[in-house]
């Protein structure tokens, strides 16, 4: 009878945990499917594929500087996919820097449908496809996440020794951030999910922190809790008066 009854929780907490990662998922990700056509693409930039761990075909573009050694692997936010973030990528090439811009799985021309473990593995995958079949020494890589890209960032660079990490509002917890919009006890739900603030300590390299003081989607607080935690060499740029979206963009003098 007791093995019975305990089976029962195993199987309602295991339920109740899938559902509770399922709506997260939905509630975190908002992919665009409808991608640009190859042929409609920049000059400068190539469309490239490659094949995450668990068998998901990602797409990328590939921004290529011949005479530069070193990479950068960005890492975009929760909404829309990697074409909406062009000009960023375009920017950053300009800097006379190699660009992998990646779509998560669900994004754009990617195969599969986003997850927290997910976007994991797709970053690992890139980070994968950079050193082993582009050839990039890992020294030479730099990623960069922004929004919910810097957890995708972070996870992926504990314990390597890169090139260097670049946060852009990045969070510390989906737990602390359901908090902070007054979700209240429904925050517990949140689990260990998107859990930056814990695996931050596991990162080595050279790490760069960027956040809008305005910000309030993603508070600066969040960002500055993240540096904090940081035992690597750090720096932090706080841009005045940015929000969440207009980094790159109104405040472009000083975020670029």
């Amino acid at each position: 009878m007791r093995l019975t009854i305990s089976v029962t929780i195993m199987i309602l907490s295991a339920f109740f945990m899938s559902s509770c990662n399922s709506l997260i998922n939905r509630m975190t990700f908002h992919p665009d499917r409808d991608a640009l056509p190859a042929e409609q693409l920049p000059a400068d930039v190539q469309e490239v594929f490659f094949e995450t761990g668990d068998g998901i075909k990602i797409q990328a573009y590939y921004l290529e500087k011949p005479l530069s050694r070193k990479i950068l692997i960005y890492f975009h936010g929760n909404a829309g996919n990697i074409s909406h973030r062009l000009p960023d990528l375009i920017n950053i090439h300009s800097f006379n820097i190699n660009v992998l811009g990646v779509s998560y799985r669900g994004y754009g021309k990617s195969q599969g449908k986003p997850s927290e473990d997910g976007i994991y593995i797709d970053g690992a995958a890139a980070l994968e496809y950079v050193t082993r079949v582009l050839g990039y020494d890992m020294g030479n890589v730099v990623v960069l996440g922004r929004s919910i890209g810097a957890s995708v960032a972070i996870h992926i660079s504990q314990d390597i020794d890169l090139g260097g990490l670049i946060l852009i509002t990045p969070l510390t917890s989906a737990k602390a951030y359901a908090r902070t919009t007054g979700l209240g006890l429904i925050s517990s739900l949140a689990g260990n999910a998107f859990n930056n603030i814990e695996k931050i300590g596991n990162v080595v390299c050279p790490t760069l922190v960027v956040h809008g003081n305005k910000d309030n989607i993603i508070s600066i607080e969040m960002g500055r809790e993240i540096f904090d935690r940081s035992t690597a060499e750090k720096r932090f740029a706080e841009i005045e008066g940015a929000g969440h979206n207009d980094l790159s963009t109104i405040y472009r003098g000083m975020y670029w």
